[in-house]
């Protein structure tokens, strides 16, 4: 009762909460300055929004995933990337200001993509006799009410009160890592007696939905010639998915723990290759400057 009790209600606020932290980060001005100089922003959110979500419905035919798997998989594809996208951005000497922009706009558009490409996903493993399906307008309604309104917020204090603003981010960013990690220990223990089987079955796609992700971020903006930094931050962005959305809509829409471990497995490796990404921005500025 606790645990779905913390699903069904308080995971929803703490998204809220995590969603604000992420609008302390935003300026009117980082749309500006990105509306006038484009290429970099329309190359990520291409990535983040067609060609992420395009892997993971490959790798889940690929693979031959059980449908939940599957369907999970699909589901942390299409999620946007969050606050911790930016902080490794940040960290390894990226444009953050790119990343802030991408995930900003990925979050928005995901309010009509996110339904759309999940329906997809669960009308192919399940067909229309096993009358599975999400339900779009609840979905869009839920996104606005935990991404849109709370990034609003988050922007809106940025705005009155820089200083409260700047102080708070770090408490928020590290809020969502407490929220993420709490969210793995309660899913692992509901699933313990399969969680096993299903880490096996779930462990690969993830891990090379990462790799991939982060290959398909460099080597888009490196063909679309922008910068070293944006290039960095495009692939963040494509490798460090908001994976606490996902476990929201498969456990609270879907109400199928099976379906938020890819999101759960993800939610843990992307920290390992967001510490390579980190790695290898600080490497090529040493590289640049010797």
């Amino acid at each position: 009762m606790e645990q779905n009790v913390f699903i069904d209600i308080g995971l929803p606020v703490s998204l809220f909460i995590i969603m604000i932290g992420m609008g302390l980060g935003l300026t009117v001005d980082d749309f500006v300055k990105e509306a006038r100089h484009p290429r970099a922003s329309i190359v990520g959110s291409i990535g983040q929004l067609l060609l992420l979500p395009a892997l993971g419905f490959l790798l889940a035919w690929g693979l031959t995933l059980p449908p939940a798997i599957a369907v999970g998989l699909v589901i942390l594809a299409a999620c946007p990337g969050g606050a911790t996208s930016n902080v490794i951005t940040y960290l390894a000497k990226g444009n953050v200001a790119l990343s802030i922009v991408i995930t900003a706009i990925a979050s928005v558009a995901t309010i009509v993509t996110l339904p759309l490409l999940v329906n997809q996903a669960l009308s192919w493993q399940f067909g229309r006799a096993a009358n599975v399906s999400m339900p779009v307008v609840d979905t869009i309604a839920m996104l606005v009410i935990i991404v849109l309104l709370p990034t609003g917020i988050g922007m809106l204090v940025r705005a009155k009160a820089p200083m409260i603003a700047a102080k708070s981010e770090k408490a928020f960013n590290g809020f969502g890592a407490v929220v993420l990690l709490s969210l793995i220990v309660l899913i692992s223990y509901g699933l313990r007696d399969q969680l096993v089987g299903l880490l096996v079955q779930a462990g690969p796609a993830c891990l090379l939905l990462n790799v991939l992700g982060i290959g398909v971020g460099l080597l888009s903006a490196r063909l679309s010639g922008v910068q070293r930094a944006d290039q960095l931050a495009i692939a963040v962005e494509l490798g460090i998915k908001n994976s606490t959305i996902g476990i929201l809509l498969a456990t609270t829409i879907l109400h199928s723990q099976e379906m938020a471990i890819p999101s759960m497995v993800y939610g843990l490796t992307m920290y390992l290759f967001g510490a390579g990404l980190v790695a290898y921005g600080r490497a090529t500025i040493v590289s640049k400057k010797s």
